[in-house]
C-alpha cells in the first residue's frame, strides 16, 4: 500500500462517513504524486497528513423561532481548514445537504481555489442544513441572527471571513452581518457577499460565472478557437448559471440550457436571460414556468431523465458549464457530452464531475477545467471586496472586472504551466492541484509545526 493510501484509509478511520470528502482529498493526492516523486521536502514535513486536517471545525446548535411561534433546531457549522497564506476564506452554505462531510469537501477544495487565486487567503466553509426555500423573511432573519450568535465568536476581518454560497445571498449577508455588528459594536469586512451601499463589491454578484467563461475562454484561445458561435450547455439556473450565461451570450455564444433540482430547459435559439432572471432571481419559481412562457422551449422534469443520468448533458453542444452541485456530472453523462462532440467542459459548481467522468474527459484530451480553478473568480471577488472595504472606498463595476479577467487569466497560465512542467499539459487537473498545493505547502515548512 502506497503512502498516499496509508494517508487516505487513515482519514476514513478518523473521519468515518464522509464519502465527498474523501473523493476531493483522493483527487488532489493522486495529482501530487508525480511532486513527491520530485521534490522530497513534503514527505519530510509530513505536509499531506497535516493539511487534510482542519485546524479547527466549529460545530453548534442553532434554535430558532418560527412564524407560528414553534422553536425549530439546525446544526451550524464552519470549518477553519488552512490558514498559512491567509485567514480563512470560504463561503456559508444553507441547504438541506449541508454536513460535516459536505463541508470539509468544499473547505479542503477552497484551500487551493483560494491559492491558485494568487491572493492572501486561507482555505474554509460553513453553513447549515437549514433551507432558506419556502420560509418568511422574518423567519429567515431570525435563523440567520441565531446563527451568527455562535458564529462571531470565531471571524474577524483578519481571522476567518465567511462568504455566501447556496442558499446565502445577500439578504442572508444582511441579516448575518447586522447581528454581528450589534454582538461586537463594529463595522467591518467581516462577511463579503454585501450589497453595494453598505460594503459590497460591484462584479462580486456576476463574479463567480463571469470568471468561468473567461477561464474557457483563455483555453479556447490557447486553443487556437474563441467562444464566438459556440453552442454551450449549462446547468443550474442559481447565481453562478445565470451569469455563465450572460458572459458567454456578451461572447457571442449560445447557451441553451440552464436546469433546478426538479428539471431542465432546452431553448434551442438560447436561453432567454431576462426569464431566467425574473423566475429565479424575482420569482423564485420552477423552470417548468419557463416553457409556459417560450412556447419553443421544452421543459424535462427530473422524473423523465434517463435512468442514472443528468438528461442536461444530452444536449449536443460544444461547450459544457456544469453550474449546479456537486457529482452532477457521471461517467454516462461524461461519454454523452463526447459523443456529442462536446471539446470543452468548464466546471462552475465545487467538484460537479465524479471521478470516472473527470478521468474520461483527461483520457478524451479535450478542454477540462475543474472547478477548483475555472471557478475561483467568486472567492477572488470577495478578496477584493475585503481590499476594498479596508481600504474605505469602492472600485467601479469595470475596475473589479478588469482585475477578476487578470485573476482568471494568471490562474490559468499557473494551471496551464505546472501541468507542462509535469509532461501532462493536457491535465489542468494535475497543474491546478499542484500549483495550489505547492504554495500552501511551502508557507507552513516556512512556519514550522503548527
Amino acid at each position: 500500500m502506497s503512502y498516499f493510501e496509508q494517508t487516505l484509509t487513515k482519514l476514513q478511520k478518523s473521519s468515518p462517513g464522509q464519502p465527498e470528502f474523501y473523493q476531493a482529498v483522493q483527487e488532489v493526492l493522486e495529482s501530487l504524486e508525480p511532486l513527491f516523486a520530485k521534490e522530497k521536502k513534503y514527505l519530510e514535513h509530513n505536509i499531506i497528513e497535516r493539511i487534510i486536517e482542519p485546524e479547527r471545525q466549529i460545530m453548534f446548535r442553532v434554535a430558532w423561532i418560527d412564524d407560528q411561534g414553534k422553536v425549530q433546531v439546525n446544526k451550524g457549522y464552519r470549518i477553519e481548514f488552512n490558514s498559512a497564506i491567509g485567514p480563512y476564506k470560504g463561503g456559508l452554505r444553507f441547504h438541506p445537504s449541508v454536513s460535516s462531510g459536505i463541508i470539509k469537501f468544499l473547505g479542503f477544495e477552497q484551500i487551493f481555489k483560494n491559492s491558485l487565486t494568487g491572493l492572501a487567503i486561507g482555505g474554509g466553509k460553513g453553513g447549515s442544513d437549514f433551507d432558506p426555500k419556502g420560509k418568511s423573511n422574518n423567519e429567515i432573519m431570525r435563523f440567520c441572527q441565531s446563527f451568527i450568535n455562535e458564529l462571531y465568536r470565531h471571524i474577524g476581518p483578519t481571522t476567518d471571513v465567511p462568504a455566501g454560497d447556496i442558499g446565502v445571498g445577500g439578504r442572508e449577508i444582511g441579516y448575518m452581518f447586522g447581528q454581528y455588528k450589534r454582538l461586537t459594536g463594529r463595522y467591518e469586512g467581516v462577511l463579503t457577499g454585501k450589497k453595494i451601499p453598505w460594503g459590497g463589491s460591484l462584479a462580486r454578484t456576476e463574479a463567480t460565472g463571469y470568471g468561468t467563461v473567461y477561464f474557457a475562454q483563455n483555453m479556447l484561445t490557447n486553443n487556437g478557437q474563441a467562444l464566438e458561435g459556440k453552442t454551450c450547455v449549462v446547468s443550474g439556473a442559481g447565481n453562478v448559471a445565470i451569469y455563465t450565461i450572460e458572459k458567454l451570450y456578451q461572447n457571442g455564444a449560445l447557451p441553451v440550457t440552464c436546469s433546478d433540482s426538479r428539471g431542465f430547459i432546452y431553448h434551442k435559439s438560447g436561453i432567454n436571460l431576462e426569464t431566467l432572471k425574473q423566475l429565479k432571481e424575482v420569482e423564485s419559481a420552477c423552470l417548468s414556468k419557463y416553457a409556459q412562457i417560450h412556447n419553443d422551449a421544452v421543459y424535462t422534469p427530473v422524473s423523465s431523465y434517463p435512468a442514472g443520468r443528468n438528461a442536461v448533458w444530452s444536449v449536443p453542444c460544444d461547450l459544457a458549464f456544469p453550474c449546479a452541485t456537486q457529482n452532477e456530472l457521471n461517467q454516462a453523462d461524461a461519454h454523452e457530452l463526447l459523443k456529442n462532440g462536446c471539446i470543452l467542459v468548464a466546471e462552475g459548481a465545487n467538484m460537479p464531475s465524479t471521478p470516472e467522468a473527470v478521468e474520461a474527459f483527461l483520457n478524451a484530451k479535450i478542454m477540462y477545467a475543474p472547478g477548483k480553478a475555472a471557478n475561483a473568480g467568486g472567492v477572488a471577488t470577495s478578496q477584493l471586496e475585503m481590499a476594498q472595504n479596508a481600504s474605505m472606498i469602492q472600485w467601479s463595476f469595470e475596475e473589479v472586472d478588469v482585475r477578476l479577467k487578470t485573476i482568471m487569466k494568471n490562474i490559468y497560465l499557473t494551471a496551464s504551466e505546472t501541468a507542462q512542467e509535469f509532461g501532462q499539459p493536457h491535465n489542468l487537473v494535475l497543474g491546478a492541484n499542484i500549483a495550489g498545493f505547492r504554495k500552501v505547502a511551502d508557507a507552513m515548512i516556512d512556519q514550522g509545526v503548527v
